[in-house]
Parts: C-alpha cells; sequence; structure tokens
C-alpha cells in the first residue's frame, strides 16, 4: 500500500461507524437466540438456504488482498487475472454436481472428517492441522494486516497497531457470540455493500474517462487478453490447470470457504447456493478486474500496482461515496477474518478435542468460543510483523501449488475410486509436504534451482507435475496393500445412478434446476473467456 495517505470527511467515517455498530449488534441478537447444541454453533444448525450460502462465499473469498490486489493486479497485469474468477466458477460447479452430495451424506462437521470416513484417522489430523496453521499465519493475520494497512493509511487516528486491534475485536466479538450462524448473515450484508460500493466505483471511474468505447483506448496489446504464450512470467496458459487445482483446493476442500455448505438445509439448498456463489464471480470482472485498467489510464504513473484501488476510491470518489467504498473494503477484510476464525474454531474442537475427550455439546461451543478468541488475540499480534502482506501473499499463492495438488488427488480420487485406501491417501498428503515445500524454497524463495541449471518451470505448471505425482503415490501404495475385502465406502463415493439423476430429471420449480442453472453458468462463463480471448 506504500506511505500514501487518503482523506476521509466526517460523513464517510459516520457510515463505517454505523457498520461497525449494526454488524456487532447483530452478532448480540444471534447469540440470544442460539441453543446449546454445537451445531446450531459451528453449522448454524444445519437449516442455511441457498442466497445465505451464495453471499456468504463469495463475501468470504473476497478479502481486502483480493479487493486491493485483484485491482493491483490488472493495474500492472491486465485481464489475465480474470482466470482466477471464471476457474472458480468452474470449480464450483464441479463441487456442486460431484463433491457436495458425498460431504452431506457422511454429514461431516468438517471438510478433514470426510478423510476419516473415507480413508483413516492419520489423514484427517494431518491435513485438519495443515489447514489451522494456514488459517493462523496466512488468513488471520493477513486479512488483519490488510486491513490495518488500509485504515492507518487512510485515517490520522489509528496506527498500523490499534487498526489491527480494532478489526480484530470486532469481528472477533460477533464471530465468538454468533458462531456461522451470524458470520453468514453478517457476510451476505458485507456481500451486497461490496458489490454496490465496486460498482459505484466501476460507474463513476468509466464515466470519467469517457465511458466504455474509451475503456481500452491505449492499454498495451497484452493486458486486453486472458490466454496469453506460454512464455509469459504472470500466467502462461500451460498453468490454467494449475489455477485450477488451486481452485479445487480453496473451494471444495478448505474448511474456510466449505464449512458454509456443509451447513446447507439440504442438498439442493447447497449446491444452488455453490452455483450461485459462482455466478457472483464472474461480476468480479466488472467490480475488480476493469477498474484496474480505469486506473492505468487515469494514474499511469502510480508508485506501486497497489495504490490502484485506494487512488480510484479516494481522489475519485465524492464525499459519502468514499465512506461506502471504505465501509465495503472492512467488509470484505472482516467477512475473511470472521470466516477464518470461526473455521479455525470447528476444526480444533471437531478434529481434536471433540474424538479425544468426547465433550458434550455445551461444552463443545464453550471451547469453540475460546478457541475463536485465541485465534483473534494471536492474529492481531501476529499482524503487524509481517513486513510486506502482498508479497507474502504472493509467495503463499505459490507455495500452495507445490503443497496442495496431492490433497487434492487424495479427495477427487477418493470420491470416484473406491478401492484407494488410507494408506495410498496418507503417504500422498505427506508426500505433498516433504516434496513440495523443499522444492518451493529451491525454486521460488532461493536461487538455487536456476544456478543449478535448471529449466524455469511457472509455479502453476509446477502444481500439475506435483498432481500426477500424488496421483502415482495414491495409487501405487493403494494397490500395494490392497485388501481382498474392499473398505465400506458406498456413502461416500459418487454414485452414477446419482448423477444421472440430476442430469436427466426436470426439477420443479424450473427456475431452482441445479442441471439448468450449471448450464447457465458454463454459457456465461464460455461467453466471458471468448470475449477476452
Amino acid at each position: 500500500m506504500g506511505d500514501a495517505k487518503f482523506d476521509l470527511h466526517w460523513i464517510d467515517y459516520t457510515i463505517v461507524l454505523i457498520y461497525f455498530v449494526a454488524i456487532i449488534g447483530h452478532g448480540i441478537y444471534v447469540s440470544r437466540k442460539l441453543d446449546s447444541g454445537a451445531d446450531s454453533y459451528f453449522l448454524a444448525g444445519r437449516s442455511l438456504p441457498w442466497y445465505l450460502i451464495g453471499f456468504s462465499l463469495f463475501a468470504s473469498n473476497m478479502s481486502g488482498s483480493s479487493f486491493v490486489g485483484l485491482m493491483g493486479g490488472s493495474y500492472a497485469n491486465g485481464v489475465v487475472i480474470f482466470n482466477y474468477e471464471w476457474t472458480a466458477a468452474f470449480v464450483l460447479i464441479l463441487f456442486a454436481i460431484f463433491i457436495l452430495p458425498s460431504y452431506l451424506r457422511a454429514k461431516i462437521s468438517t471438510v478433514p472428517e470426510f478423510l476419516e470416513e473415507r480413508y483413516d484417522v492419520r489423514s484427517r489430523r494431518a491435513f485438519s492441522l495443515f489447514t489451522i496453521l494456514a488459517i493462523l499465519f496466512i488468513d488471520t493475520a493477513g486479512a488483519l494486516y490488510a486491513g490495518g494497512l488500509v485504515i492507518s493509511n487512510v485515517t490520522g487516528y489509528l496506527n498500523l497497531w490499534t487498526a489491527v486491534a480494532v478489526l480484530a475485536l470486532v469481528a472477533g466479538i460477533y464471530t465468538i457470540l454468533g458462531g456461522l450462524s451470524a458470520v453468514v448473515v453478517t457476510d451476505t450484508v458485507q456481500a451486497i455493500l461490496l458489490i454496490i460500493g465496486a460498482g459505484a466505483l466501476f460507474w463513476i471511474g468509466l464515466n470519467e474517462i469517457g465511458g466504455w468505447q474509451e475503456l481500452f483506448v491505449g492499454i498495451p496489446e497484452e493486458k486486453k487478453h486472458l490466454i496469453l504464450p506460454a512464455s509469459d512470467d504472470f500466467l502462461p496458459w500451460t498453468g490454467l490447470w494449475g489455477v485450477v487445482l488451486l481452485g479445487f483446493y480453496y473451494w471444495s476442500i478448505n474448511q474456510f470457504v466449505v464449512q458454509r455448505t456443509l451447513g446447507a438445509k439440504d442438498l439442493r439448498e447447497g449446491q444452488i447456493g455453490a452455483l450461485f456463489a459462482g455466478f457472483l464471480k464472474l461480476p468480479n470482472l466488472f467490480l475488480m478486474i476493469l477498474p484496474g485498467l480505469i486506473a492505468l489510464k487515469l494514474y499511469p504513473d502510480l508508485e506501486t500496482p497497489d495504490l490502484a484501488f485506494p487512488t480510484l476510491a479516494f481522489e475519485l470518489m465524492p464525499i459519502g461515496i468514499r465512506g461506502l467504498i471504505m465501509a465495503a473494503l472492512i467488509a470484505a477484510i472482516m467477512s475473511s477474518l470472521d470466516s477464518a476464525m470461526n473455521s479455525a474454531s470447528t476444526l480444533v474442537v471437531k478434529d481434536f478435542v471433540q474424538p479425544i475427550w468426547d465433550v458434550n455439546e455445551a461444552r463443545q461451543v464453550w471451547l469453540g468460543r475460546i478457541v475463536t478468541g485465541v485465534v483473534m488475540v494471536f492474529g492481531a499480534i501476529y499482524a503487524p510483523s509481517i513486513s510486506s502482506f502482498e508479497s507474502l501473499f504472493g509467495y503463499f499463492q505459490s507455495s500452495l501449488s507445490y503443497v496442495v495438488p496431492t490433497i487434492v488427488v487424495v479427495y477427487i480420487l477418493g470420491l470416484f475410486v473406491p478401492w484407494l485406501n488410507g494408506t495410498g491417501a496418507f503417504w500422498a498428503i505427506v508426500a505433498g509436504l516433504v516434496l513440495g515445500i523443499p522444492l518451493f524454497i529451491l525454486k521460488e524463495v532461493t536461487s538455487i534451482w536456476s544456478n543449478l541449471g535448471l529449466p524455469e518451470i511457472h509455479y502453476t505448471v509446477m502444481s500439475s507435475i506435483m498432481m500426477f505425482i500424488g496421483i502415482a503415490i495414491h495409487f501405487g501404495l493403494s494397490a500395494m496393500t490392497r485388501q481382498p475385502k474392499e473398505e465400506d465406502t458406498e456413502a461416500l463415493v459418487w454414485k452414477r445412478d446419482e448423477a444421472k439423476e440430476i442430469f436427466t430429471t426436470l426439477e420443479r420449480p424450473i427456475w431452482r434446476d441445479r442441471t439448468l442453472w450449471s448450464a447457465l453458468l458454463v454459457v456465461c462463463m464460455t461467453g466471458v473467456i471468448i470475449w477476452f480471448w
């Protein structure tokens, strides 16, 4: 973000203050309605409708770094960064139709729990611990740092430490009190606020440059296309499958995101909610990507691309709209923050405490609130020590490409190949860590890889290589240790008859037909790809 300062009027501060008070009030209101059940706290009583699921998925994904980073990425690299958005819509279709049914049939509370049901407890604990550490050091601390940096840059009243503390306290209060019920409803309000704020930013910016017909005039040709040559440094076309693999991790096996669908009222509500989130991802082209090009035309000499968003928001927007934009940004940050804290508490209680000590439901809720508070405090203390969040975030994204493909392999293959077993699953996950982390350090952190004269391979391509390694290990070890009697996995794998029923039956009412919505989302996604090819 740099050291730029942007001024807010008292009207803007009032809008932000009203927003803070409203979400805390909602958390208190939800806490008074909660019963003492663990499902009520961690999974909203498994009663969430499709629209809350969809909005919450979208808002949780749109973190502060996304709000700032997508516009900055577009400013620096063009519309190619939208590949991270449309591939998410593609993955959400596959998740809704092929993966979520198995999750809900297993009645799991956490995504790692599925690994124990399908394979064994070793795989569950290994992946759960990895997810908790990622939430602590990246999701929570990263969101707090990005939010604190923005707030400290737009006000002279709060420095980085105090801004982080305020964000942690507010998000922590309503998450501790209301659990997932408070999170999803607050996320829905935040998603709507984010869409309105970003939409206003795009509309006013477009008028400032002379309208749509002027948007691409003078923009370098390579910044107008989604598909770039294999030699491109930012995202070559050969790395698109790697982006899809990262999408599978984020949207189908990451507790941070998937927890909303686990709390669905039923399978159809969960599936439609996931598809709805996919539709919400596509307008990000106008809300997050094209405003970066507008900033490039209006302010071509910014010190850093990360200043694209705050420069548009606080120099172009009128008083009042600035407050709305600021509230939208804080909403995006806090949606990620509340999701991270609630997910961490769910993982600790459901994957480690309950299986070992078998505590009652009231005690689970009590422990969940304590864990949420601990995560809140840890994030607030650790966040200011991050020297450069955006570069750290970039390193984290590349590190995921080395570590998570083998985890994705374990989940996806486990849904479709009944004879694969726990031995293959556990060692495939371990291989991702043992091989992936050193590879990441050798190639992305140090210059050892290039000094050895090894070929330059983009990290998204490396993810495909790690995927094939995971497939070989999982199939190989499972075949070597295969038992004569197949494990009881009938309820946990995808059923052909279930697929036939979904794709050949016209559901009523027709506007809630999952196949039709999936097909429409594919058409919209294809149209965008062709448009910017």
